[in-house]
């Protein structure tokens, strides 16, 4: 997010004052070429950079962490309504199981030889006798396993349970991470508005620097692609919002997730996942809807739109907005 901003060094060789002290007129074109103030100015540029990488790195993690929990969430429903419905299936059973016991006792739990002896039909109590039986033994076993079944179950849940619950601490962890680095970040905010409008508006330059040269304008890949870059366009100049995917404010990663899904699209939650959603193209290749991904870690997501620019929610502070693909190191480019 905020690498592709720092500046080089001056290449100010200090030892080269003495030697050029000797003249006047050379230590004042060389004081003209290199102002005092340079090497504060690039040291607060580039803690700013650093911040808000490293708050790029928690918000992904954050939304990482958030999709994880989601998903078991959603696991932990399922198991409960199959349980729900198991156990529902279980009473049924347990009442059919009643009745034929009820039954037996009805008919006075008489000696098998002595019923057969009273019967005034042997021949239809054998059969009753033998289909009762094979339904007791049938609903019992049924019976064994459906409660094995729900143990099972039960199990599952406890275990989801508890995953669900250590996610959960994972996401107050992230969660107190961003404060922390929000709490930087409104420092760095602060050193950057004190420097000269010149030195605020460079730093603003150098972050949208980065031409890729050979990329041309091009068509989307399909109608899909083409979709979701209307919808990138229609966020533009909406605000970067940390762990949100829109439609209000955005985070990196949470727009692109939003303008794919405007298009019919499913895309995972963070820039890493989003990296392996789709085939790999290069880049001299990158056609409108390519995702962008940046660095090394992955940690930055921008939208290819053609003619070498990309829509992306920038960084705190900075809207939704075009900016040239090569404003960072290219890790992957994407074709979902």
């Amino acid at each position: 997010m905020g690498s592709h901003r720092r500046f080089a060094p001056s290449g100010f060789d200090r030892g080269a004052v003495c030697v050029l002290s000797t003249t006047a007129a050379a230590l004042g074109a060389l004081s003209a070429a290199v102002p005092t103030q340079a090497a504060p100015y690039d040291d607060t540029r580039a803690e700013v950079d650093r911040l808000y990488e490293e708050a790029e790195k928690a918000t992904e993690a954050f939304n990482k962490a958030g999709e994880r929990a989601g998903t078991l969430r959603r696991q932990v429903g399922d198991a409960q309504d199959r349980i729900a419905r198991q156990q529902a299936h279980i009473n049924d059973l347990r009442a059919q199981l009643g009745a034929l016991a009820g039954a037996q006792y009805r008919s006075g739990g008489l000696d098998p030889s002595l019923a057969l002896l009273f019967s005034e039909d042997p021949d239809d109590y054998l059969d009753t006798a033998a289909v009762l039986d094979r339904i007791t033994l049938h609903q019992a076993g049924e019976l064994k396993d459906l409660q094995d079944a729900l143990r099972e179950l039960g199990q599952e849940r406890a275990e989801a349970t508890r995953k669900l619950g250590e996610l959960e601490k994972s996401r107050k962890a992230v969660a107190r991470h961003k404060r922390t680095v929000e709490q930087k970040l409104a420092q760095a905010r602060r050193l950057l508005n004190s420097l000269p409008s010149a030195e605020r508006a460079a730093y603003d330059r150098a972050s949208r620097s980065g031409r890729v040269p050979g990329l041309v304008d091009a068509v989307p890949a399909s109608g899909r692609a083409a979709a979701a870059v209307a919808a990138a366009r229609s966020a533009l100049g909406r605000p970067y919002v940390w762990g949100a995917n829109g439609p209000s404010g955005f985070d990196c990663s949470g727009l692109t997730q939003w303008s794919y899904a405007q298009a019919g699209v499913s895309l995972p939650r963070t820039s890493q996942a989003q990296a392996h959603a789709g085939r790999r193209v290069p880049l001299s290749q990158a056609r409108p809807g390519d995702l962008v991904t940046y660095r090394s870690d992955a940690g930055h997501v921008g939208m290819y739109v053609g003619n070498g620019q990309v829509i992306h929610a920038p960084y705190p502070g900075a809207p939704v907005r075009y900016d040239p693909v090569g404003m960072m190191p290219v890790s992957a480019v994407t074709r979902p």
